[in-house]
């Protein structure tokens, strides 16, 4: 379950309506982060390390800059 948003509500600097979706970061109850983003994955998979790999049960999600460094003080330390 949702815990709690992580930095701002990008709606209000952002300029998108809410019905329209926005990049979004939430801490989970078990303190595991959710995020809302856009799935780039099959256009970044061949660009990924060697040592690194995404599962057929992952995705990779692109966020916005100004959502991860307006979120960035709300992150907590542990």
């Amino acid at each position: 379950m949702i815990k709690r948003r992580i930095g701002p509500n990008p709606h209000d600097f952002g300029g998108t309506p809410a019905a329209e979706g926005c990049p979004d970061i939430f801490e989970l109850e078990n303190g595991d982060f959710g995020i809302i983003g856009i799935d780039n994955t099959e256009a970044l998979t061949s660009y990924l390390p060697g040592d690194a790999s995404c599962g057929h049960d992952e995705r990779i999600v692109v966020v916005p800059r100004r959502i991860l460094v307006a979120a960035k003080n709300h992150i907590p330390e542990e």
